[in-house]
């Protein structure tokens, strides 16, 4: 796979791993970066991201210039991006963990809390949980992966979802519309199924 791909490095990642499944899944250049002219000038994005909402919205916003490169290249210019754990969380209007923070705002809804809806659910959702795809499945297949989560993405408009999994309730386990998938689940953690899911990524063309 010969195309640019920049890994949004803004200190809540989990990097090494993410650059090491994509490496796996076929991706022949993946540059590491905090700069937002190599995300202008990258042909797919990964923003990963691990902890808290709050703190990683604004680690992102302290990079100048690097929403408005994500802005310019995935929302106007169309190039296939994914967002894992919080990348994708912060796709939403609003994170409420440790107070109200606003997301990115591309897709619509808020991050809330996992309630444990019985005495046998554990918070947070850790372990392997399966993958059941909707109708806007895009590149996703059912299956299993990878969670570590305590707030799920309560997505306003149904048409958004594009994988659900179950833990006392039924949750977002991934979202996408148009060039834009974001799934809950780690792929660099999910072994075969996240590298699978990583290879037809890097094959995209939405």
């Amino acid at each position: 796979m010969t195309d640019n791909i920049a890994l949004i490095d803004y200190g809540a990642g989990n990097l090494h791993s993410v650059h090491n499944a994509l490496k796996a899944a076929g991706a022949s250049s993946v540059s590491i970066t905090s700069h937002p002219d190599a995300v202008v000038g990258a042909d797919r994005i990964v923003l990963p991201g691990v902890g808290a909402f709050g703190a990683c919205r604004d680690a992102l916003m302290a990079i100048d210039g690097m929403v408005d490169a994500l802005e310019q290249r995935v929302r106007h210019e169309g190039v296939p991006f994914l967002g894992i754990c919080v990348g994708m969380q912060l796709l939403a209007d609003t994170g409420v963990e440790h107070g109200t923070h606003r997301g990115l705002g591309w897709i619509g809804g808020t991050v809330k809390a996992i309630e444990a809806v019985s005495p046998d659910i554990k918070i947070p959702h850790m372990g392997w949980n399966d993958v059941q795809v909707c109708d806007n499945a895009s590149l996703l297949e059912n299956g299993e992966a990878y969670y570590l989560h305590g707030y799920h993405f309560d997505v306003v408009d149904a048409d958004d979802i594009a994988a659900t999994t179950h833990h006392g309730e039924t949750l977002v386990a991934a979202v996408a519309r148009g060039n834009i998938l974001g799934v809950q689940f780690h792929p660099e953690k999910s072994q075969r199924y996240g590298i699978e899911l990583l290879s037809r990524f890097l094959e995209w063309s939405p």
